[in-house]
């Protein structure tokens, strides 16, 4: 008998604890509103039992599992040639080479030398780092020496993997690296590309707004070529819907600071490939350097370096004999899926969503590689950042909204064109206080500009980052460009184009997606065109006081289409009235453009013809933003001092000649005209 109450004690006790079980699971469930199912099963599945698992065996190729995706790499150049995930044998595009799938690219050329070398990384060594049932991080590195002179670039690189137990995708990043005495060099790319099955991956997504059907690579191989190879019209795309549309890879450039998950989704099965970027740090030329993303072929990219919408400016130079060393990434490839029948967009959305958890982990506490410093060998800077204006308020006002950051020491304004080094930067809240986290030790200055002030601020103390080190800035004041009080402007000064008049695309040459976007729709393809549709005798006549610079004012300043493949240049026209001048003084004219390519803004006082120009910017600009629908590329202020036997009362009239016309993509985009009378005491 007391075996049987004994037993029946066990059960008991058994029953009871299950009855626990099933309450828990019922209050789980019951909560469900606030803690999404989806959610719950993705953590269950990122700590799954599955280890992390290599092969190498085979000496061509090595193989890693870490339970949730399996990728195949070439061995020892160390190219991504499969990715395996929810039961497709490979996402990358089998059509293409092994080495034409999934690698590291740079592009570079010796100072003499003309046109850059495009090189795929191809390492010659392979190691295993770390391998534990938790994680894997593998090396693929190669080595230069003056043998290779002219072939390859001189640098070291060693490309890293790192794959975690569970984790839905797996971590790239790569060192570069210079050594003392080697031979000069630019490099105007580095890049990670992947390229994904053509019959699978047909709608892209790089923003809530910006997510499409794409045409795939031969429907732009078929198509008619435009104004330069990249954009093409669909003329007999596979998709009829696309039929008349204009496809261009640069339509779907994004800020850096912006571009953080982007990627493609295939709809049978719904499997998302993405492309996060958690930092900004090692990116070149600060927070509003525009870049690709990802694009017709299927193609996805992690771009680290490159000249698009800035020039040869922004790209890397390095003397002969200096030394460097430079870690890009890690970039984070995810892969997520939904059920059958379930809403393939739900991809994008959870896709955002580990994006802020990427971005909420960095800088990451896993990465094996001594170049990459963790959270608690950083450091951090912070202070407040004042206007002082006496022209818009006596009193100091905060700098609302200010990008603020840190980069290589150098002249005002630098930053947008440094490349070498790590840049940090935060936007500072309505009242201008600023705190710059997770900076790398290293020395620094303090750069930043202020929505709708003109010009830049540059803290002049050098600033030294070390492990663990707070620094406090305090209260920092910038005075911007100012001689005396407005007396008219033009535009808003936030370095883009954006708020002038931004024209209908040709009918036959849009692209349907920025059709009804307004704040995009300079992304259309041909809109420098339109200029002579608008204007086909006459150039633009500005008059203060009576035009409308959102409608009145065209957003770039190019040359006039003659006829075919004629072009002259214009000259813009700003008339303004004085009641009277003051002779006692100088007056200025701040000009602040917000891009350039191959141009010269000449600027005459009530002369059309005089000669010399009262004022020229000389020859400027390289970043291409006109065609490569970008509505800024790089900022150029400039203060101009206008004496005053140059204006009259009554009637002035500013002349803006955009003097060089050999290409339709010559010209400027203005940012804001400001005309301030002489300083008063």
């Amino acid at each position: 008998m007391e075996k049987v109450k004994y037993w029946i004690r066990q059960w008991g006790s058994l029953f009871g604890c299950l009855g626990v079980i099933f309450l828990v699971v019922f209050l789980l469930a019951d909560s469900s509103e606030k803690t999404p199912v989806r959610r719950l099963l993705r953590n269950v599945k990122n700590q799954g039992p599955l280890e992390v698992k290599l092969n190498t065996q085979n000496s061509q190729q090595v193989v890693v599992d870490n339970g949730v995706v399996q990728v195949t790499f070439s061995r020892p150049a160390g190219h991504v040639v499969g990715i395996q995930y929810n039961g497709i044998d490979n996402l990358l595009e089998g059509g293409h080479e092994r080495d034409d799938r999934g690698y590291w690219d740079v592009v570079w050329n010796e100072p003499e030398a003309g046109r850059g070398i495009f090189e795929r990384i191809e390492a010659t060594n392979f190691n295993v780092i770390t391998a534990n049932e938790d994680q894997v991080e593998l090396s693929f590195s190669k080595t230069w020496d003056v043998s290779l002179r002219g072939k390859r670039a001189p640098l070291n690189v060693d490309k890293r993997y790192v794959f975690r137990r569970g984790v839905s995708g797996y971590y790239s990043y790569a060192i570069f690296e210079r050594l003392e005495g080697w031979p000069a060099v630019e490099m105007d790319q580095i890049r990670i590309v992947y390229k994904l099955q053509q019959d699978k991956f047909n709608y892209m997504a790089i923003s809530d707004d910006q997510q499409r059907i794409m045409p795939t690579e031969e429907d732009r191989n078929t198509g008619q070529p435009l104004a330069f190879p990249e954009a093409v019209l669909l003329t007999h795309p596979t998709n009829p819907e696309l039929r008349g549309e204009v496809d261009d890879k640069y339509q779907y450039s994004l800020e850096d600071k912006d571009n953080k998950v982007h990627g493609w989704i295939s709809n049978d099965p719904s499997v998302g490939f993405w492309m996060i970027t958690p930092s900004d740090e090692f990116r070149t030329a600060g927070p509003h350097k525009q870049d690709l993303t990802s694009h017709a072929g299927p193609i996805t990219l992690s771009m680290f370096v490159s000249t698009h919408y800035a020039g040869k400016e922004s790209g890397m130079k390095f003397e002969n004999g200096e030394p460097w060393k430079k870690v890009f990434g890690p970039s984070f490839i995810y892969l997520n899926s939904v059920s059958q029948g379930e809403d393939p967009l739900k991809l994008w959305a959870d896709a955002k969503e580990q994006m802020l958890n990427e971005v909420n982990s960095w800088p990451y506490n896993f990465i094996q590689s001594e170049d990459f410093p963790v959270s608690n060998q950083r450091g951090s800077v912070a202070g407040q950042l004042l206007v002082r204006d006496r022209y818009i308020n006596e009193r100091l006002m905060w700098a609302q909204s200010a990008y603020v950051g840190l980069a290589a020491p150098g002249e005002v304004g630098s930053w947008q064109r440094e490349s070498k080094g790590y840049q940090f930067w935060t936007q500072a809240d309505k009242e201008g206080y600023f705190v710059i986290k997770n900076v790398r030790p290293g020395e620094y200055n303090l750069y930043a500009w202020v929505p709708s002030i003109i010009g830049d601020y540059k803290n002049d103390t050098t600033i030294t980052i070390t492990e663990g080190g707070e620094i406090k800035m305090g209260v920092l004041v910038y005075e911007p460009p100012r001689q005396g009080p407005t007396l008219w402007e033009i535009g808003i000064p936030d370095r883009t184009a954006a708020e002038f008049f931004i024209p209908d695309p040709y009918p036959t040459l849009m692209n349907r997606l920025y059709n009804n976007d307004h704040k995009e729709r300079y992304r259309q393809y041909g809109l420098w065109e339109r200029y002579k549709d608008i204007y086909p005798d006459q150039d633009l006549i500005y008059t203060v006081d009576a035009s409308d610079y959102s409608k009145d004012w065209f957003f770039a300043h190019v040359n006039r289409n003659v006829n075919n493949r004629t072009y002259e240049a214009t000259t813009w026209q700003i008339i303004f009235e004085l009641q009277s001048v003051n002779n006692n003084g100088n007056y200025t004219l701040q000009l602040a453009l917000a891009a350039a390519t191959f141009a010269e803004l000449q600027v005459r006082f009530n002369d059309a013809d005089v000669y010399p120009a009262h004022f020229t910017t000389g020859l400027i600009g390289r970043d291409s933003a006109i065609p490569r629908h970008g509505i800024h590329g790089l900022y150029w202020f400039y203060s101009i001092n206008v004496e005053s036997n140059l204006l009259q009362q009554g009637k002035n009239t500013i002349y803006l000649r955009q003097s060089r016309s050999t290409s339709p993509f010559q010209g400027v985009m203005y940012d804001y005209l400001r005309l301030e009378g002489p300083p008063q005491s």
